[in-house]
């Protein structure tokens, strides 16, 4: 999880004198970086699984998880390349 410091400069900007729905966004953006270590945990357990040997592991979930968060990080990616945020 490289983007540790990009995350929190990334929220740090969006937090400084911000109002209103610029408020929202800070909300939103930090409910998505939760969500998306939320998945990249469950991601990992599940690759971690996956190399013990069970084979009940390749049920799909994996191509799952790795849509969602590929979903999250384009939404975030998309709020943080907002001008003016």
């Amino acid at each position: 999880m490289g983007g540790e410091p990009y995350r929190f400069h990334a929220v740090l900007t969006l937090t400084r004198g911000r109002c209103g729905g610029k408020e929202m966004n800070y909300v939103y953006l930090k409910r998505l970086y939760a969500k998306r270590a939320e998945l990249e945990a469950k991601l990992e357990l599940h690759d971690a699984r996956y190399c013990f040997g069970e084979e009940e592991v390749d049920d799909g979930t994996d191509s799952d998880l790795r849509q969602r968060l590929s979903e999250i990080s384009e939404e975030i990616a998309t709020l943080e390349s907002r001008p003016g945020r």
